[in-house]
C-alpha cells in the first residue's frame, strides 16, 4: 500500500510539475506574443542605416536586396528596414516584413519634396491619408492628337478584381487612412520638435519625380497631397491589405511651389522626430 500511496504521489507530483511548467511556458508565449514588433521603414541608407543606430542590441538580417535591422527601444522590439526606393521594392519589403515579423505597426518614413506652398523644408507631414499619384487612366485619342495629362483621371487599383481601365467605379481615388494610435502618439509629441512645423497632411506616391510647377499643383487641387515621395502608397496598400497598422511620416527636403531648396539634413531631422514618435507609442503599448 505504501509502494502505491508513493508512486501515486510522485505522478501527482510530475503531473503538477507539468502543468505549472505548462502554465509559465503559456505566459511566456503570450508575452512574447504581445511584443509584436514595429517597423520603422526607410528607402535609403540615410534614411536606415542612421535610425538603425537608435537601436539597442542591434542584428542585422538580410533578404534579397532587402536589409533588416533587428534591437529595441525602451525595451520593445523595433525593426528597421532599408527597402530601397520605389513602390515595388517598397511593397515587396513591407509584404516579407509582415509575413517573417508578424509586425504590430509599421511607420514608413522620409523624405519628401512639398506640393503644399504653406509648407517649408524641415516641416514635417503626418500621413492622415496616402494616396498613389502614379496610377491613372488617359483619356481616349487617335494618332496625332496629343497628350494633355490633365485630363488623366485616377484608377483604383483595388476597385475591383476585373480590368480597372475598363471599370467605371475605378475612375477615383483611393486612400489609404493613417491609423489613429499612430498619429496619436505623432502628434502627442510634435511640439518637442523644433526645426519646423509638424502638420497632418496627404502623403502621394508613385515611381516618378515630379518637377513641373504645374504638374505638381494639379496633384495638390486634384488629390489634396502635401508632399509627394517614391514609397508610402506601396507600403500603406500592402499593411491595409494584411490588416497592420500603418503611418507614413515625411519631412519636406525641398518645394518647388516656393523656391525651397534641397536640405540633405531633413532626413536625420525625421529620424530623430521618429524616435520620438516610437518612444511615445511604445509607451501607449506599455
Amino acid at each position: 500500500m505504501k509502494k502505491i500511496k508513493l508512486a501515486g504521489f510522485m505522478a501527482c507530483s510530475i503531473f503538477l510539475a507539468a502543468m505549472v511548467s505548462g502554465c509559465n511556458s503559456s505566459a511566456k508565449s503570450g508575452a512574447e506574443a504581445e511584443q509584436r514588433p514595429i517597423i520603422v521603414q526607410g528607402p535609403m541608407p540615410i534614411e536606415a542605416e542612421k535610425f538603425a543606430d537608435k537601436l539597442d542590441d542591434a542584428e542585422v538580417e538580410k533578404s534579397g536586396n532587402f536589409v533588416f535591422y533587428k534591437g529595441t527601444i525602451d525595451g520593445y522590439p523595433v525593426i528597421v528596414t532599408k527597402t530601397s526606393k520605389g513602390m515595388e521594392n517598397t511593397a515587396a519589403a513591407t509584404a516579407l516584413a509582415i509575413e517573417k515579423y508578424n509586425p504590430i505597426a509599421i511607420i514608413n518614413q522620409g523624405t519628401s519634396g512639398g506640393h503644399d506652398p504653406d509648407l517649408h523644408v524641415f516641416d514635417i507631414v503626418l500621413g492622415k491619408r496616402t494616396v498613389n499619384i502614379g496610377s491613372l487612366k488617359t483619356e481616349s485619342a487617335e494618332e496625332n492628337e496629343g497628350m494633355d495629362p490633365s485630363l488623366w483621371k485616377p484608377m483604383d487599383l483595388m476597385a475591383s478584381e476585373g480590368s480597372a481601365g475598363e471599370d467605371p467605379d475605378a475612375e477615383k481615388i483611393r486612400y489609404f487612412e493613417g491609423d489613429k494610435g499612430l498619429l496619436a502618439a505623432a502628434n502627442a509629441v510634435k511640439d518637442q520638435y523644433d526645426q519646423g512645423q509638424v502638420v497632418e497632411g496627404t502623403i502621394g506616391s508613385a515611381d516618378l519625380w515630379n518637377n513641373e510647377v504645374d504638374r505638381i499643383k494639379w496633384f495638390h487641387e486634384k488629390y489634396g497631397t502635401s508632399v509627394e515621395e517614391m514609397e508610402g502608397a506601396a507600403a500603406a496598400q500592402i499593411s491595409d491589405s494584411y490588416g497592420v497598422p500603418f503611418l507614413g511620416i515625411r519631412i519636406l527636403s525641398n518645394n518647388k511651389t516656393n523656391d525651397g531648396q534641397y536640405n540633405p539634413d531633413t532626413a536625420a531631422a525625421n529620424q530623430e522626430y521618429i524616435h520620438l514618435v516610437l518612444k511615445q507609442y511604445i509607451s501607449n503599448l506599455k
